[in-house]
């Protein structure tokens, strides 16, 4: 923010520290002053930028409002001493008062940003010689230029920083060779924290306080003689910055005059042991640090404080009286002592003062000043307390729920009072504002406003104000915000963890600049983690905690008059704000018009996204600012540029600047609607140095976006011959549609038209600027009558010109504009009377039929050239038609929606009201529809025009005649005459076309003999006609037929059998046999459309016509396989659902399907019988089917539920040797395609595989059949006798292991080379490289089946009556099955060598399924084991109790203060634990019983203490426990438990009665019950509260086993 001007600041009177006054404004004058050549440019830019400055200190105080009251104690010069600590010291007289405002917290209380007001800009970056005309006129207090020269002379500025830069940094270099050197740091300490106001103040580490003034020079150290109270944690200035106040590390506060720093003013000390202890006084505890510190009002020996252990205070010395001293009187706002005990026995939470600061005074009197108030933020809660006359909380509020879990824990706040507003607020309508305070937890940032409420009753003085606190807006950074300060009334400078500053706009917290200070080095130390590090550690405890604590950084960031101290671990800087024009003129400086120009138009636009300090919201309020500023800023650039050129000669060099600067200019001009200065100014400057064509192409883009409409003649002279000079003539012609023709040269354009060929230009210039419609047609049919020979449009060589083609082309669109009511080529709307106008030249020059002179006045006929002589009427209209009769008619069409054609009376001759009209106005105004349409019958008769011509005419009849049935009558016979016409159209290209109009024609028009037209509509196509003519007439045979014919659009052939078939579709009996015939003679057309649709369609309205369908499809099978899947399995969603269609022959069609599903569909065939009911299918009819498509598993399946289970086995036993003799055959054979091979081998396998599991199915299936019907065979006489289902197992594992070893055997190779025989005499056998793999997947098909056999022979039945479960009820055998296997191998292979492997197979199953099975319960017992110890050692290691009390009566259960009982109890419940344990030890080494329950699963159900139950089942997991609780160790009873003390902080405010301890009771309250949540109840309490609750309950039982629930978190 700027700097006030010395008259409007606050305060009367210079203290002691003000220095520099008269030295800095002769240091500021002095300069050089030689001008450079850049200077003299840009020093009148610079100028008129500083008239801002002079405007604003030029005004009065009571305009501004910005005059300090002071509450007449500090306006007299000539004030003495008093003891309250008022002002003191003599003023010169005439000598300027500097401000008493800057206490720490307040950055500027000057004006609101409703006005400029510009801060200085940094002279460092300025030639001297510029600003030096204004230097004098511009009045400036002695602190601003002090602190202008500590920028300019002693400044270290930042190289990294640019002039226009939002924030521009200074380091202070004397000041920080003196605190920062060694020397300083070793006699003075390291610096600590800083407070600015008038002067600077730098606290030490060793308790020492330097003051600066604004030349650097160390003017005070201050506290010598206080070095053992500790390091200056805190520091504060009074308002009339006279008076300092350091808080030290020990808790001792001093206050200083700055005038008299010998001594201090006040001391106030920490309490003593014994006044902590007696509490007959308030104060900070000893060995506490002070970490803030203010001062309230004006008032030097008010004063407030805060330590770091979360306790604040207020401070109030009397006055002190000869030799009487002062008393001072210490009052407790917030927090609590060290050594207080809450009153509900729970632990507080840590806590501290994260940010802390009073209401400084602003420039308007307001009730808050009188009552002190004071912000403090805690880590729970928000607290603001008014001091005066008596502590008491204003207001509070917690934490945001916006603040993240385990954030960084950080907070700040800062206050900005009440200010005098130049403009009246507009949400207000007050002339001040109201104080507002900004606070900010963790990354989330909260502005809160503060509002006096009205009082209801007569207004009384000693009253304090009723205020309400409202949080207004809020803003949440990306990450921690650790120090916030008010720049103005509008701007925040926020600080982040990571040292990032950002500015925020604070009306929408607009984020407008952020800046990386991390080079700055800020100083920051840790002051609150060893406090809050509880927090942190109870994460796990509270998830709203935070995950660390931010370091203090507010001690080193403070703000003062808008600009901003930062203090570094090696420097302090100062940052200047910068506002509007400040950038601007810096900018300029630089030589950087352009951006300059853009910057300044961005701000009277209002879309800057920068900073704009000083301009106001409102734009009638910015744009005089700036407005101005900006002409002359382009004045000034436009003559920099062009004079540079002339002097560098450098034109083509300097063309993209000179863009640019056109653009510039442009959007500036543009923004501020001053179109009048570009062509006054800015085109002179281009064309003097013959650069208009910069500037005009850069007119070009505005002029068709339409920002720019009217331009001077002589620049539209300029664009004219700059376009035509450049063969941009098609830019050109667009450029002049969309100008003003007011400005315009109408001979030089038009000529200029005709002489290009721009006829959009031509006719846009007529219309516009003569409003002659008649001219621009003439012209362009103009283009053809020249051409004209014998009847048609040609050149001299009988070949059409395609210039004049295309130019002339251009009549239908202007037509179809222009007698719609718009502008052509634009397309904007005419008014109403041109338009009328334009339409009533444009019907008579067409329709009056008779050739005209043009211009009336001295014009002459306009003859069109064809066939004159022979007199033909409408000869303009002939002459369009022939040459594009198409295009004209589409031009009518949307003439004939407008209403102009509606005839109204008004418009008529004979009406009276247009009498005073031309002819061509009355003939005009009197054309309708009707009129129009005639003519069009009378002209285009077919002997004049072909067919490809009238064809075009009778659609348009037919599409115009049912919108307008009221505006055109015609006879039957020319209706018919067109509906003929549209039948026999010349080309397929429009058929559709006619179709379309033929449709409209029929919507009004009813034949009298349709039946006539039918064959022509059938000739035509025109299907959808007919199909509207037999459903009108409701002949619904033939509308299906019509259906079919329509090869366009078949699909809806299903919809119309749909609407026809369906119940109450209102078809009588003769409709519905004739609409079924039409289906059946086209049921191949109709399955040929779409099986899948004509399935659905004809299962869903005429099941009947199934037979009819299939047999149509007899020579198509694959397609009546589609159409029986679809009526016999629908697609449905879930489980697989045979709907079966109506008839008496679904068995024929289930059959029929099968069998096409084995040629088409394989695989789904067993999965298709399997949902099918008995008796669905014959064996017999689909058998053969079933094997010739290879579906044996079907076969199988169909086979075994008719009951032949041995026939399936066989037939399943001759594919499975089938499949063996196809591998045997494939590895007989030898050939070069040994991929083919392996692949056919793979399935082969696969097949043997599948259909061994479909025999282990068979079997198994006949198994489980037995046994469900609880079967109990006889056993045979013969031991070697097998029955049914056990020789069903014995020729499928003899198959099996055949199979196996005849394959095994192919693959080996003979040691003699000799081919081995299989033993069904298959040819010789070759080496195959496969074999390997082969004789693996054989040897696990045996295994598998082996498996599969042992599994039924071993499953577990129950026999009816009784409980015992084995094999043996089964009646099969596995050795019985296995012998008889041996003996049909041994007369097989009498050596039992052969049957070595299938042996090995069959074991190794036994031994595969033994380790699976050993593995399994390894597995299983290792994570039981786990499990299990796990659960244990969280049994014994019970919960930690949230809080110290029970939870029902209150009363104290464990820890410091629950009596003796609880200790006896825990002692003689440890001694019974250890005589159990001992005599547990005892009998384990004795070797008895009881030792060994004692080990093991045995101990865990017994429990540690040997009780059962010990842990109660409860739906909270509750714990019971002896009196003296379980497993409370020193650790527990240190925990702090979980309720919060954020309201206690401040309890003492409100006065409140407690009850103290109660006595120790006799009663016994008995075990404790612990839950899950951590809450704590006796037994009895308990039981007590959960039997209230259930009073409906007759009989409770409260025992152990009871199911107990916590009552509060029930």
């Amino acid at each position: 923010m700027s700097p006030m001007p010395e008259e409007n600041r606050p305060g009367t009177g210079n203290t002691a520290v003000g220095v520099g006054g008269v030295n800095g404004v002769d240091k500021l004058e002095q300069g050089g002053q030689i001008r450079t050549e850049s200077a003299r440019d840009t020093s009148r830019v610079v100028e008129l930028l500083e008239e801002v400055r002079r405007e604003e200190w030029n005004s009065s105080p009571n305009a501004n409002g910005t005059g300090f009251r002071g509450y007449g104690k500090i306006r007299q010069s000539d004030e003495v001493s008093h003891d309250d600590g008022s002002v003191q010291g003599a003023r010169s007289a005439g000598a300027k008062p500097e401000s008493p405002e800057g206490s720490v917290s307040i950055p500027d209380d000057t004006p609101s940003v409703q006005r400029p007001s510009v801060s200085s800009v940094n002279l460092a970056l300025q030639p001297d010689t510029i600003l030096a005309p204004i230097r004098s006129k511009i009045p400036v207090s002695n602190i601003l230029l002090t602190l202008n020269n500590v920028l300019q002379d002693q400044g270290d500025t930042d190289t990294g920083s640019t002039p226009w830069d939002a924030v521009r940094w200074t380091k202070l270099q004397k000041i920080t060779g003196q605190a920062f050197s060694e020397v300083g740091k070793r006699n003075f300490g390291r610096p600590t924290c800083i407070s600015v106001s008038a002067s600077i103040a730098v606290g030490t580490s060793k308790g020492i306080i330097l003051v600066f003034d604004y030349n650097q020079s160390l003017k005070s150290i201050i506290g010598p003689g206080t070095k053992e109270s500790g390091a200056i944690t805190a520091l504060a200035t009074s308002a009339d910055h006279s008076t300092l106040a350091g808080g030290h590390a020990n808790g001792s506060i001093f206050t200083w005059e700055l005038t008299r720093s010998a001594r201090p003013f006040l001391q106030i000390p920490p309490l003593s042991a014994s006044q902590l202890e007696n509490r007959k006084v308030d104060g900070h505890a000893p060995g506490v640090s002070i970490i803030h510190v203010g001062f309230l009002g004006t008032r030097h020996t008010a004063l407030v404080s805060a330590d770091d252990r979360g306790m604040a205070f207020s401070h109030l010395a009397t006055r002190g009286l000869g030799a009487v001293a002062r008393t001072i009187k210490t009052t407790r706002i917030l927090g609590r002592y060290p050594n207080d005990i809450p009153a509900n026995g729970h632990p507080r939470k840590p806590s501290s003062v994260l940010a802390f600061s009073p209401l400084p005074l602003g420039n308007a009197e307001q009730s808050t000043d009188t009552i002190g108030l004071v912000a403090m933020l805690t880590p729970y809660l928000l607290v603001i307390v008014s001091t005066t006359p008596i502590a008491q909380t204003q207001h509070k509020s917690a934490r945001p729920k916006e603040v993240a879990a385990h954030s960084v824990l950080s907070g700040c706040l800062a206050w900005f009072p009440a200010v005098k507003l130049k403009v009246v607020d507009p949400s207000s309508s007050r002339p001040i504002s109201k104080p507002k305070l900004v606070y900010c937890w963790s990354n989330v940032l909260t502005v809160l406003d503060v509002n006096e409420v009205e009082p209801s009753e007569p207004a009384d003085r000693d009253r304090p104000p009723a205020l309400q606190f409202r949080p207004r807006s809020r803003w949440k950074a990306e990450e921690a915000i650790v120090a916030v300060q008010w720049l103005s009334r509008s701007v925040l400078a926020v600080l982040t963890i990571s040292q990032r500053l950002i500015i925020l706009e604070d009306n929408s917290l607009r984020m407008t600049e952020t800046f990386d200070l991390i080079h700055k080095h800020i100083f920051h130390q840790d002051v609150f983690s060893k406090r809050l590090g509880p927090l942190v550690e109870q994460l796990e405890e509270d998830a709203a905690m935070h995950g660390v604590v931010a370091d203090a950084f507010y001690p080193s960031f403070r703000s003062y008059k808008g600009r901003m101290f930062l203090l570094g671990f090696n420097d302090i800087s100062v940052g200047t704000l910068s506002n509007w024009a400040d950038r601007l003129t810096a900018l300029i400086n630089v030589g950087d018009y352009i951006q300059a120009i853009q910057l300044a138009t961005s701000y009277y636009i209002g879309d800057a996204d920068k900073l704009t300090v000083g301009l106001p919201d409102d734009s009638a309020l910015r744009h005089p600012l700036v407005q101005g500023k900006l002409l002359d800023m382009m004045s000034a650039s436009l003559e920099h540029a062009f004079k540079h050129v002339q002097d560098t000669r450098s034109e083509q060099a300097e063309r993209p600047h000179f863009e640019e600067l056109a653009v510039a200019c442009f959007n500036a001009c543009i923004g501020m609607d001053t179109i009048d200065f570009l062509f006054s100014e800015v085109y002179e400057w281009y064309e003097q140095d013959s650069a208009e064509g910069i500037f005009l192409e850069t007119l070009e883009p505005h002029i068709l976006s339409g920002h720019i409409r009217s331009i001077p003649p002589v620049v539209v002279k300029g664009l004219v011959t700059h376009f035509t000079s450049m063969a941009f003539d098609s830019r050109l012609e667009e450029l002049i549609c969309h100008l003003d023709t007011a400005t315009m040269d109408i001979d030089q354009i038009t000529a200029l038209c005709r002489k290009h060929y721009l006829y959009d230009a031509l006719i846009y210039v007529w219309n516009q600027a003569i409003g002659d419609y008649i001219s621009p047609l003439i012209d362009l049919l103009s283009l053809l009558v020249p051409s004209t020979q014998g009847g048609s449009l040609t050149n001299g060589n009988g070949v059409a010109e395609p210039t004049y083609i295309v130019n002339a082309l251009k009549i239908f669109p202007y037509l179809s504009y222009t007698l719609t009511g718009r502008i052509y080529p634009t397309g904007e709307n005419l008014s109403e009377r041109d338009a009328s106008k334009a339409k009533a030249e444009l019907y008579y020059f067409l329709f009056s039929g008779k050739t005209i002179t043009w211009p009336k006045a001295g014009g002459r006929p306009f003859l069109t050239g064809i066939n004159d002589n022979q007199g033909h009427s409408f000869p303009y209209l002939r002459l369009i038609l022939k040459f594009d009769a198409p295009s004209f008619l589409s031009a009518l069409n949307e003439a004939f929606e407008d209403s102009f054609l509606n005839g109204a009376p008004d418009r008529m001759v004979n009406g009276g009201s247009k009498k005073d009209i031309g002819e061509d106005q009355v003939f005009g105004l009197s054309v309708n529809r009707q009129y129009i349409v005639s003519i069009l019958l009378e002209v285009m008769s077919p002997a004049d025009f072909p067919q490809h011509d009238t064809i075009y005419l009778d659609m348009f009849i037919a599409r115009n005649l049912p919108k307008f049935p009221q505006f055109i009558l015609l006879s039957g016979t020319s209706l018919q005459r067109v509906m003929v016409g549209l039948c026999n159209y010349p080309g397929k290209d429009i058929a559709e076309d006619c179709q379309l109009s033929v449709e409209y024609l029929l919507s009004v028009y009813h034949p009298p003999d349709i039946e006539s037209l039918i064959p022509l509509l059938y000739k035509a196509g025109f299907f959808r006609v007919l199909k509207f003519i037999y459903r009108t007439d409701k002949q619904y045979s033939k509308l299906l037929q019509t259906y079919f014919d329509d090869q366009e659009n078949q699909d809806a052939v299903f919809d119309c059998i749909g609407d026809c078939l369906r119940p109450k579709s209102g078809l009588n009996d003769r409709q519905l046999r004739e609409v079924r015939s039409v289906i059946e003679g086209h049921a191949r057309d109709l399955t040929a459309i779409d099986t899948i649709k004509t399935a659905r369609v004809i299962n869903a309205y005429a099941p009947d016509l199934h037979e009819a369908i299939l047999k149509a499809l007899e020579e198509a099978p694959h397609e009546q396989f589609l159409y029986l899947r679809t009526i016999l399995e629908p697609e449905a969603k879930g489980a697989m659902e045979v709907k079966r269609p109506a008839g008496a022959s679904i068995g024929r069609f289930i059959e029929r399907y099968v069998r096409l599903m084995c040629m088409f569909d394989a695989s789904h065939v067993t999965a298709y019988i399997g949902i099918l009911q008995s008796g669905d299918l014959r064996l017999e009819q689909v058998l053969p089917a079933m094997e010739s498509g290879g579906v044996i598993d079907a076969a199988v399946i169909l086979m075994a539920r008719e009951g032949l289970v041995k026939e399936a086995m066989e037939r399943l036993v001759a594919h499975l040797g089938t499949l063996e003799a196809a591998i045997l055959g494939l590895l007989a054979t030898e050939g070069p395609d040994a991929a083919n091979r392996e692949e056919a081998a793979a399935d082969l396998l696969e097949g043997l595989q599948k259909y061994s599991r479909v025999g282990v199915w068979l079997c198994q299936g006949q198994t489980k059949t037995m046994q469900k019907a609880h079967i109990k065979m006889v056993q045979p006489s013969d031991i070697n006798e097998l029955s049914k289902v056990e020789l069903l197992w014995l020729d499928l594992i003899d198959t099996v292991v055949r199979i196996a070893k005849n394959i095994s055997a192919a693959l080996q190779t003979p040691h003699n080379n000799a081919p081995l025989q299989p033993s069904d005499g298959a040819s010789s056998m070759v080496f195959n490289p496969q074999g390997d793999n082969i004789v693996s997947s054989l040897r696990t098909l045996v295994q598998q089946t082996f498996t599969a056999l042992l599994s039924a022979t071993t499953t577990t039945a129950r026999t009816p009556g009784s409980q015992s479960h084995s094999s043996i009820a089964t009646n099969i055998s596995f050795l019985r099955i296995l012998r008889a296997f041996l003996n049909r191998a041994s007369l097989s292979s009498p050596s039992l060598s052969d049957l070595r492997a299938v042996l090995a197979a069959i074991f190794s199953a036994y031994v595969y399924e033994e380790s699976l099975l050993a593995l399994a319960n390894r597995l299983l017992d290792k994570d039981l084991f786990v499990h299990v110890a796990e659960a244990t050692e969280l049994r014994q290691r019970g919960w930690r109790p949230k809080g110290l009390v029970c939870e029902g009566c209150g009363k104290r259960v464990w820890g410091p203060g629950a009596g003796g009982k609880v200790w006896d109890a825990w002692e003689e419940r440890r001694h019974e634990e250890d005589r159990k344990r001992t005599e547990a030890r005892s009998r384990h080494l004795g070797g008895d019983e009881g030792g060994r329950r004692d080990r093991g699963k045995a101990r865990a159900a017994f429990g540690a203490g040997g009780e059962e139950g010990g842990d109660g089942k409860t739906r909270s997991s509750a714990r019971s426990t002896s009196s003296g609780g379980k497993r409370l160790n020193a650790e527990d009873r240190q925990t702090h438990a979980g309720s919060d003390e954020d309201d206690d902080e401040t309890d003492n405010l409100h006065p409140s009665t407690s009850k103290g301890e109660a006595d120790s009771e006799d009663e016994e309250f008995g075990p404790l019950v612990i839950f899950s949540c951590r809450h704590t109840f006796h037994r009895k309490c308990l039981e007590r509260l959960q039997a209230e609750q259930e009073q409906e309950q007759q009989h409770l039982d409260f025992g152990l086993s009871a199911e107990f629930a916590c009552m509060i978190c029930r």
